[in-house]
């Protein structure tokens, strides 16, 4: 790639008249700069940075280089001396980067270091734009998990596309499981080389106005390993057995793990840490109920990653007596065999009535039939007596009517005639 810009040329030029100028009248002779400071891309987050030596040099001079990278005039990376023509660094896309290099004759007290020759990498697209808050997690050995956040300046149909790298890909490849939520972009890809020391990783927007970002990232800092599975518990007499299933993608030894347990509903508990996939836990309760999880993390000496697995579901062993139950059970029992008890007695009473019906006194049967047959007769003799002096008053009435109208029947014939 060329040099970026002439007039950077002609202020170098002059740093060097204006350095050899003030060694001469020093009496000093001051090394004249690389030449040709020039960079191009190895791969989609890498720099090579290359330059050629000063012309005229003498064969007695011992010349080496020293670099820098300067962003917003911070030296980032500083690099002493060296006789290499070259320097290999990460590519910083949303800033200026600057590159500076210079020469010197090393152990020659009669020479002075060169000026500083530099040329920079110009940022692309609107500032603002460049995706932000990268993060990626390595899942368990098996696939990368990296997120984002748009620019603050990036439209909201601005959609990004995610390359990657390392040391053994030919070309870079583009991922394609995206996904947003909330406003958080993310893409997964499957990524199986426990191998490799980096990850090169470029963002950049479907358009050109869209600032493009690297980062180079350490996968063996970014492992998570999956949730333990198949937790299982087991309680002989005062002790409980907790085991899990190892895992199938992690060489044996390289994880450390994590059981919490609590007693009951109690919000705090314990963790036991183990480096198998079981513990064993003594001196339990055996009137309690347990709540058991595990975790897992890797150990330092495979993974230098400080991500945890998420915790395993909980399992429960046991049961926790409640004394608020106790008491009541206490209460109400004696209070329910009580009752019981009388409504037995009342029904095995009535049940000896039905059963056992009381043999009734001969003597007041036949007083009672006597004593029915004696007021019948009487109630008897009464009606007749009745019933005689209704029949004496209605005899008379009619008789008394038949009178009266004989004699009315005569008078009439004579009214006629």
């Amino acid at each position: 790639m060329a040099l970026q810009g002439t007039p950077v040329r002609y202020r170098l030029l002059l740093a060097v008249c204006w350095a050899v100028a003030a060694g001469s009248a020093a009496g000093a002779e001051v090394v004249p700069p690389p030449s040709n400071l020039d960079y191009s891309f190895i791969q989609i987050c890498t720099l090579n940075w290359t330059w050629n030596p000063p012309p005229n040099i003498s064969s007695s001079c011992n010349l080496e280089y020293a670099s820098n990278i300067v962003i917003n005039e911070v030296i980032q990376d500083k690099k002493k001396w060296s006789k290499d023509l070259f320097r290999v660094t990460d590519a910083i896309l949303d800033e200026e980067m600057r590159f500076k290099v210079r020469s010197e004759c090393r152990h020659d007290n009669t020479s002075e270091p060169s000026p500083w020759v530099e040329t920079s990498l110009l940022p692309k697209g609107i500032p603002g734009t460049a995706a932000v808050d990268l993060s990626c997690v390595w899942h368990n050995l098996e696939y990368m998990a990296c997120t984002w956040r748009p620019g603050e300046n990036a439209s909201s149909d601005t959609n990004y596309t995610l390359f990657y790298w390392f040391d053994g890909l030919k070309n870079p490849k583009k991922c394609s499981n995206y996904s947003t939520d909330q406003g958080i972009f993310g893409c997964v890809f499957n990524f199986t080389f426990p191998e490799v020391i980096t990850i090169s990783i470029l963002i950049r927007g479907d358009s050109e106005e869209v600032r493009p970002v690297c980062a180079i990232k350490y996968p063996t800092t970014l492992v998570k390993p999956a949730t333990p599975s198949q937790v299982t518990l087991s309680k002989i007499n005062d002790k409980i057995d907790v085991k899990w299933s190892e895992s199938e993608t992690f060489t044996k030894g390289c994880l450390l793990y994590e059981v919490k347990y609590r007693n009951g509903d109690l919000d705090t508990g314990r963790i036991i840490p183990s480096e198998e996939n079981s513990v064993s836990i003594a001196g339990i309760d055996p009137n309690s109920k347990y709540i058991f999880k595990v975790k897992a993390k890797p150990k330092h000496d495979c993974y230098n990653s400080e991500f945890y697995s998420d915790w395993s579901e909980e399992k429960t062993i046991g049961e926790k007596r409640d004394s608020t139950i106790s008491l009541v059970l206490i209460i109400t029992i004696p209070l329910i065999v009580a009752v019981s008890t009388i409504v037995l007695l009342v029904y095995l009473k009535r049940l000896k009535i039905l059963i056992l019906p009381p043999i009734p006194d001969p003597r007041e049967i036949l007083k009672r039939m006597f004593g029915e047959q004696n007021e019948d007769s009487q109630s008897y003799a009464k009606d007749d007596s009745m019933n005689a002096y209704d029949k004496l008053i209605m005899e008379e009435e009619i008789h008394s009517l038949i009178l009266t109208e004989t004699s009315e029947t005569p008078n009439s014939e004579k009214e006629n005639r």
